[in-house]
């Protein structure tokens, strides 16, 4: 299958097609606990069209971002690669080395494209993306290309950062929406990227006037549900699709005002590593265009709510999906 060179997004948002139903046993993620992603290169001899060899894939650690690894990790070892998962705190941990060391990221629209802004523009760089997805593409284009880095197709499953609070806390102060915390002053538990981001403490801060101070536990962690829960902070942060909030007696907050941008996954590419093997676009745009978010929050809280291993939710998805 041929596929464009340019190292930007590709194709429409949804394309199906049939792929091989070969069934294979999942190995296990072979993640990293810290962000050192150092290492020999794996984008593999540029003369190997395709047809296997070895990659890399980075994401974080949070349980949405291993399961859609462990997606990507069974989809390309059933295409004959040898894959080595390394799963990171945060995203500039593995994009100082992507490309490079790394080949493979699944990724988040604006997340991407914000954290590139920051990297190549400087961290007084304005934020690039939107709620609009094909804006958010469009404005990334000349730093993917910058950065030596080709989107596939991306999901039309968009998974945005939420905050939460107890449920008691919001019955005691009345509070349902973030701008129900204007000008009060809390304390915030996130991922240690948040500062400066306006989706995160910038847009708390400048949109909504809540006076936050950030606990910098991380992105929907066991640390930062603990913390909002013993009240050592006020204000947590996790995703749209967690599904283990209302358990834990947390109620998301809506925001009614608007700082979230379009975080569709999309897999992100080595360009040299996809003109070195073009059969890898296909089955990850296979997997993009099946899910929606219906189907990724059932997902993750079989992982987040029942404790089932991330890999053993991939496989099961994948090959009721027809995609293994």
């Amino acid at each position: 299958m041929r596929i464009s060179r340019s190292p930007l997004r590709r194709g429409s948002l949804v394309r199906r097609g049939a792929v091989a139903a070969l069934a294979t046993s999942a190995l296990l993620l072979s993640g990293c606990a810290g962000d050192d992603l150092a290492g020999d290169d794996s984008s593999g001899d540029s003369s190997e069209a395709s047809g296997g060899g070895e990659v890399t894939i980075a994401s974080q650690s949070f349980d949405e971002a291993a399961l859609v690894t462990a997606m990507y990790q069974l989809l390309l070892e059933d295409a004959g690669y040898t894959v080595e998962v390394n799963l990171v705190d945060s995203r500039p941990a593995y994009l100082s080395q992507f490309p490079g060391s790394v080949d493979v990221v699944p990724e988040y629209a604006a997340g991407l494209a914000d954290q590139l802004n920051t990297e190549i523009n400087g961290e007084d760089a304005g934020q690039i993306s939107t709620s609009d997805l094909d804006e958010t593409l469009d404005a990334m284009a000349p730093l993917l290309e910058e950065k030596g880095i080709t989107l596939l197709d991306a999901s039309e499953a968009a998974s945005q950062n939420a905050y939460f609070v107890t449920q008691d806390y919001a019955d005691e102060n009345d509070v349902t929406a973030l701008s129900d915390l204007e000008g009060e002053t809390i304390t915030l538990a996130a991922a240690p990227d948040c500062t400066g981001r306006d989706d995160c403490l910038a847009g708390l801060t400048d949109v909504y006037g809540i006076d936050a101070t950030l606990l910098p536990l991380g992105y929907a962690s066991p640390q930062t549900y603990q913390a909002v829960i013993d009240g050592e902070a006020q204000l947590g942060q996790t995703g749209t699709l967690d599904g283990t909030l209302a358990d834990q007696g947390l109620v998301l907050l809506d925001d009614d005002r608007g700082i979230q941008p379009a975080q569709n996954l999309v897999p992100a590419v080595s360009t040299e590593f996809l003109d070195a093997h073009e059969d890898v676009t296909e089955p990850l745009e296979e997997l993009m265009a099946s899910l929606d978010n219906e189907t990724l929050g059932q997902l993750i809280a079989r992982v987040s709510v029942d404790r089932e291993a991330v890999e053993d939710v991939a496989q099961d998805y994948l090959t009721e999906a027809g995609l293994l």
